[in-house]
């Protein structure tokens, strides 16, 4: 609160190995300002957060050995209206899709993405989009979701419908230029959580995601077991 001078943040894990790759996420809340927070290491300074911006691509991402978050108070006239604040992730595995803005969002994933996502993503659900709804001032764009199986949820993003349809409903997000629209056929949606909220990752047709999956079998290349029919 109050924000003047500077200060480091250094965020360190409970446990760490160097073998397992280790990233920082961060995102200023909604009503963070009065300071800049840069990446530190060995005294150079790189911008991470400008102060006010909340807007579009607000997540950042680095790789833990990448350095310290540096806090800096940007001149004010009353300081007594500024408050700075960001939440924070550390993750096992390189920024990516799932993390920060990728050099290609949307572009389809391949075979062995799909199905390692399969194995690796915090959520895999069989279903289709009921609705797109977009919010263009954040450049995002909320996919309602219809689900009929349920594979892996490690949060309660699809919760089961009323009137005992078997059916799962919640909705996961994605990046506005992306733009996905509600259409027909059965996909297999998987993803991560970011900062409590769901985020789109692999998103193959489910009949395609079968195929896969029977071929990688049959080779035994599959890194994971899974129920497809």
């Amino acid at each position: 609160m109050y924000p003047t001078g500077a200060l480091i943040v250094n965020l360190r894990p409970n446990t760490y190995s160097p073998r397992r790759p280790l990233t920082v996420c961060i995102k200023p809340l909604s009503d963070s300002a009065g300071a800049n927070i840069y990446l530190e290491k060995t005294g150079e300074l790189t911008l991470l957060v400008r102060d006010g911006d909340r807007g579009p691509g607000q997540v950042r991402c680095f790789a833990w050995d990448q350095g310290g978050l540096f806090v800096e108070a940007t001149p004010q006239q009353d300081i007594s209206r500024r408050t700075t604040g960001f939440q924070y992730e550390l993750v096992s595995r390189r920024p990516g899709p799932h993390l920060h803005a990728p050099s290609a969002p949307c572009r389809p994933c391949s075979e062995a993405e799909v199905l390692l996502a399969v194995c690796t993503s915090d959520f895999v659900v069989r279903g289709s989009i009921q609705d797109v709804a977009d919010e263009p001032a954040l450049q995002e764009a909320a996919i309602h979701l219809v689900v009929s199986r349920v594979f892996r949820q490690k949060s309660r993003v699809f919760r089961a419908a009323s009137g005992g349809s078997g059916r799962w409903r919640g909705h996961v997000k994605t990046l506005l230029e992306c733009g996905v629209r509600p259409g027909q056929g059965d996909f297999l949606f998987t993803g991560h959580m970011r900062f409590g909220e769901a985020w789109l990752g692999c998103a193959p047709r489910f009949k395609d995601f079968q195929r896969t999956y029977r071929d990688a079998e049959e080779k035994g290349l599959n890194p994971c077991a899974v129920a497809t029919e």
